[in-house]
């Protein structure tokens, strides 16, 4: 079993920055890779930011340029910084891990940014 526990979400400007991060723990034997996805309602979950085992990286093209995904020192661990946020970023941000081909989830982070 495999949990996964966003933190850093919140309420901020258009402009502002915000920097979520994900913690992995319980039954991880190999990760492959590790992304954030986000919803906004009534829309799809999308894809944002990936990084592979390798440290790999690609992105939504709506974030490139603002987003910056990386790994802790912690190999379980995350980042997602988030700047020049926009009102369009509002969503619920979700990580993701990915670990022989199964996919795990975490709760999610409610990210809004007001204009």
């Amino acid at each position: 079993q495999v949990q996964l526990v966003e933190s850093g979400g919140g309420l901020v400007q258009a402009g502002g920055s915000l920097r979520l991060s994900c913690a992995a723990s319980g039954s991880i034997f190999t990760i492959n890779a590790m992304a954030w996805y986000r919803q906004a309602p009534g829309k799809q979950r999308e894809l944002v930011a990936k990084i592979t085992s390798g440290g790999s990286t690609n992105y939504a093209d709506s974030v490139k340029g603002r987003f910056t995904i990386s790994r802790g020192n912690a190999r379980n661990t995350v980042y997602l910084q988030m700047n020049s946020l926009k009102p369009e970023d509002t969503a619920v941000y979700y990580c993701n891990l990915i670990s022989w081909g199964t996919e795990n989830w975490g709760q999610g982070t409610q990210v809004t940014v007001s204009s």
